[in-house]
């Protein structure tokens, strides 16, 4: 039960909603839990813990972000 919350509280980002409303606050909370049950399946499947996860989706993202920035320099030049 710890790691869940923990995991809730530091990967899926569910304390960090600068939200007033009760929608939107019902809304992320919504999807914190959504991006949990994404990261645990993606445990399961890859046999990885969540940071581990976290940290390579960000690695993959950033990778991407790049090649796609070089590829727009090539159409602008």
């Amino acid at each position: 039960m710890e790691e869940y919350h923990k995991s809730l509280k530091q990967n899926a980002s569910i304390a960090k909603a600068p939200v007033k409303t009760m929608t939107t606050q019902a809304n992320h909370l919504f999807a914190s839990i959504c991006a949990f049950i994404k990261l645990e399946r993606l445990k399961l499947s890859h046999n990885l813990n969540h940071f581990a996860l976290k940290t390579k989706l960000f690695v993959n993202a950033t990778q991407a972000a790049f090649k796609e920035l070089a590829q727009l320099k090539i159409k602008l030049a």
